[in-house]
């Protein structure tokens, strides 16, 4: 059975690069019909936090990235990696090591000096050393010295790495801990991990891995080394391009499904197709369609995808997600308001749903300008007259209701014998600030009694002042 991991070291959020490998090895497994193992690289006691596995989790959750297995940490796993260290060295694959930072940093400015690759030069490989023989002793991996590392990744194709290249790596810090390279292992070891997904900055760690696990007598799982996400200025993806917390994303006003959409498009595609459903994605989704060239992180791209789901996810949804952010940035709103006809025409023309919220707070809130351009065609002197005549008639209305709201603008398009345009439109303006609203009738019915009849007050002012 196919078996898929994603181990993510609990030292910031999960950010973009990561969730696409999550999503990768999420898809494998899927279409596969294997598990998706969860596993939190957490050796790193002082750079781990509890805070950043929880936005791990959280993010994974937020994705809807269910994985089969786990969490599992690796700080409850420490028994475990000394047994495997105590047997590489009874084997005579590993070694101590009494080497002082000292004596390192002098032999690696003598190799830069010489211009030589720097790497440890086997000082303490057959002393057979001993616990307690020095202080400060660290545990080695014995590396061969003869022959190639080969293996045939899934996405670059086959690669070698001559031994001579790979240096004795430590695998046990003087204090015990066990380092990333022997913990990765056993770790994939024991949990049966038959491909491994990943970034392509593990590459260099791959070939020292692979010896691990023969020096183990243990199966050597398939490599799928997934190209960087570069920013469009072909740099390393950074923050300021964009390389967030994927929450950051969510409070953003960012869809899952459309992120997740997004992800699956860096680096990886099936024809011209853009959108996808979670169902096409596990069907088409194969590592031979992963490029091998890095792929560009767009924000453009990703806004208009999220604008595509916007428009078609189900609306008591998106009404939901609207009611929370206008909630969030303090907007009181009417529980027993409908949104969803104000919600429902907004969504067509925003990219987020704090755009979205944005875009109809002046349902809510008073503002303080109008659009220039509705203001010079809306709000002109001619306009007074309807304005005027709207302000008395809608404060003697008994309900205030669509219906009632539009037969009085009605009547007065009437009286006045111009079309409806000379009397919503600038009814538009006055009461929202701008020229795009949903039916005059509804807007000025959800924008309520008081506020509304402020607000013709106010655009009468408005005129006056500057005409």
């Amino acid at each position: 059975m196919t078996r898929t991991r994603f181990a993510p070291s609990p030292t910031g959020y999960l950010h973009i690069g990561g969730a696409r490998t999550a999503l990768f090895c999420w898809l494998f497994a899927r279409k596969t019909g294997g598990r998706f193992v969860l596993r939190i690289e957490d050796t790193d006691r002082e750079r781990s936090t509890e805070a950043s596995v929880r936005a791990i989790l959280d993010a994974m959750e937020w994705l809807e990235l269910d994985y089969d297995e786990g969490p599992y940490y690796q700080t409850e796993r420490f028994d475990r990696y000394r047994e495997v260290i105590d047997r590489l060295v009874e084997q005579g694959d590993a070694y101590y090591c009494s080497c002082s930072r000292e004596r390192l940093d002098a032999l690696r400015d003598e190799q830069m000096r010489l211009k030589q690759k720097p790497r440890y030069d086997g000082h303490c490989r057959d002393l057979g050393l001993k616990p307690g023989d020095a202080e400060g002793l660290v545990v080695r991996f014995r590396n061969p010295r003869e022959g190639v590392v080969a293996w045939n990744d899934l996405v670059k194709g086959e690669i070698r790495v001559s031994n001579a290249e790979l240096d004795d790596l430590i695998i046990a810090r003087s204090d015990g801990t066990p380092t990333y390279n022997l913990t990765v292992v056993v770790d994939d070891w024991d949990m049966k991990i038959t491909h491994v997904i990943r970034g392509d900055d593990h590459v260099n760690n791959t070939p020292r891995q692979i010896n691990i696990f023969k020096a183990l007598g243990a199966d050597v799982p398939l490599y799928a080394h997934v190209p960087m996400i570069l920013g469009e200025d072909g740099k390393r993806l950074s923050k300021r391009h964009g390389a967030v917390s994927v929450m950051q994303y969510r409070d953003a006003g960012y869809l899952p499904e459309a992120l997740i959409n997004y992800l699956v498009r860096l680096g990886w595609s099936h024809g011209d197709q853009e959108l996808f459903t979670r169902e096409e994605m596990i069907e088409y989704f194969d590592l031979k369609d992963i490029n091998r060239a890095p792929s560009t992180f767009n924000p453009e791209k990703l806004d208009w995808i999220n604008q595509q789901y916007l428009k078609s996810a189900d609306l008591g949804r998106i009404v939901a997600l609207v009611r929370e952010r206008l909630q969030k940035i303090g907007v009181a709103v009417d529980e027993d308001l409908d949104l969803a006809p104000i919600v429902d025409l907004y969504r067509e023309r925003v990219k987020t749903i704090n755009e979205l919220a944005d875009s109809i707070r002046y349902v809510f809130e008073d503002f303080e300008d109008y659009d220039p351009k509705a203001a010079r065609k809306a709000l002109r002197p001619g306009s007074i007259e309807p304005l005027t005549l709207l302000h008395q008639r809608l404060a003697e209305l008994d309900a205030w209701e669509a219906e009632a709201i539009h037969g009085v603008i009605k009547a007065i398009t009437e009286e006045l014998e111009v079309g409806m345009g000379k009397v919503g439109q600038p009814l538009r303006v006055a009461t929202t600030g701008g020229s795009f609203s949903p039916p005059i009738d509804q807007t000025v019915e959800m924008i309520g009694r008081e506020r509304s009849l402020q607000r013709l007050l106010a655009a009468i002012r408005w005129i006056e002042a500057n005409s």
